[in-house]
């Protein structure tokens, strides 16, 4: 029996390898097909019994299977897909077939597609449609603004900051502007701005005036006054943008006094600009400058011309504010290529409704209107309410310098 046992057993083994040698070696001359071993899937697994225990991956990584059931050692998680090649070193999950990312930034930090094409100041990085530009108060933008001051726009003076243009072309009058869609796009709504001004002067209101108006309204601020970078900061801090008012000659100087560090035509050059810069060093942030009287500076060239110069060379925008009659400021700016504009309505208290009926007539014919008023409260109330009824009248409020730099109808 004990040899019979040891016979059926060499027997059985020798099928076996057989079989195995069949399986894993070719059986026909060279060219024919080895053999092929067929799995069949296997079923489906039963549903996992109550109380079994979920695992947590992180993101990009996948558990596909029936769930685990207790005690069960934990299938092996699908490999991540990894970023594209060029986007740095680090390794990091993503969707498949989902959009490369942009590269990185100056930073090292990725960049969304939308931050990658961003534009500084007073264009969003976002060029719209004029079909897409809707009535009412321009939302472009964040609030707060960006802070100040950027240290790129900033020069040293024995006088404290003064703005100037940055090394890569960066201009104080873009940088510091209220970004708005509005700005440089023909068609869509006819755009209105207003600037507030009257602040930072002798005998100027509170500065807490400008609280609630819309952010699209711009703020001038003088040179005078405690505290003046903290309510600029503020102002920017709600959403507008800023202009200096520069105190300027006025006709019957010096019983109407602008202020110490006016700017007189009867000073020679070089001494207002010294005036000018120890106005420009009270704070930074501001996109431009507007003038603070001025009915015998702004008509005299030979004193205007060259302040006019002094601003263009520091990266700003100069407004008038239309108060002067017979203001050579705009062919002087012409003249210099300087970014410029002027008031097409001031908006005088006494007939304040009747101001701002004309300020929407202005910009229904040209595209564009801006309006001056004066800081008081209740003017700044009564020009709050009125922004609020520009959807329904197919006007938008966008700040000055979009205005500016908004294309005019023929």
């Amino acid at each position: 029996m004990k040899a019979l046992a040891v016979a059926a057993g060499i027997v059985f083994w020798t099928l076996v390898l057989g079989v195995a040698v069949l399986m894993f070696f070719p059986a026909g001359e060279e060219g024919e097909p080895v053999a092929v071993l067929q799995v069949d899937a296997a079923p489906p697994a039963p549903a996992a019994p109550s109380g079994a225990v979920g695992v947590d991956l992180p993101p990009g990584f996948s558990v596909t299977g029936p769930s685990m059931a207790p005690n069960a050692p934990p299938p092996r998680p699908a490999a991540p897909v990894l970023a594209p090649p060029g986007q740095g070193t680090t390794m990091m999950p993503v969707t498949p077939n989902a959009p490369p990312l942009a590269p990185p930034g100056p930073s090292g930090a990725l960049e969304t597609p939308e931050r990658h094409g961003a534009a500084p100041g007073g264009d969003s990085g976002t060029k719209m449609a004029a079909s897409e530009l809707t009535a009412g108060i321009d939302q472009t933008g964040s609030v707060p603004l960006a802070p100040v001051p950027v240290p790129a726009l900033i020069e040293e003076s024995p006088y404290g900051p003064l703005p100037k243009i940055a090394i890569d072309g960066r201009r104080p009058a873009e940088v510091y502007a209220r970004p708005s869609n509005y700005a440089k796009v023909a068609g869509g709504p006819p755009r209105v701005a207003v600037l507030l001004n009257g602040l930072g002067v002798p005998g100027a209101p509170d500065g807490d005036i400008i609280k609630g108006l819309p952010p699209p309204i711009s703020i001038a601020y003088g040179a005078y006054g405690r505290s003046l970078q903290e309510r600029v900061t503020q102002a920017r801090a709600e959403g507008h943008e800023v202009l200096l008012a520069i105190p300027l000659e006025p006709n019957d100087y010096p019983a109407e006094d602008p202020g110490p560090h006016t700017l007189l035509t009867t000073l020679p050059t070089t001494d207002n600009i010294k005036r000018l810069h120890w106005l420009m060093s009270r704070y930074t942030g501001y996109v431009g400058v507007t003038n603070y009287m001025g009915a015998k500076f702004e008509t005299t060239s030979a004193s205007l011309k060259p302040v006019l110069e002094e601003v263009k060379r520091r990266g700003l925008i100069y407004f008038d504010d239309g108060s002067v009659e017979g203001s050579t400021a705009g062919q002087i700016a012409k003249d210099l290529e300087l970014e410029y504009s002027t008031a097409q309505v001031r908006l005088d208290a006494a007939t304040l409704d009747k101001a701002l009926a004309e300020l929407e007539a202005a910009a229904k014919a040209q595209g564009a209107a801006i309006g001056v008023a004066k800081a008081e409260p209740a003017t700044a109330k009564r020009i709050a309410d009125w922004a609020g009824s520009l959807e329904e009248k197919g006007l938008v409020l966008v700040p000055v310098s979009t205005a500016m730099r908004s294309p005019r109808q023929s």
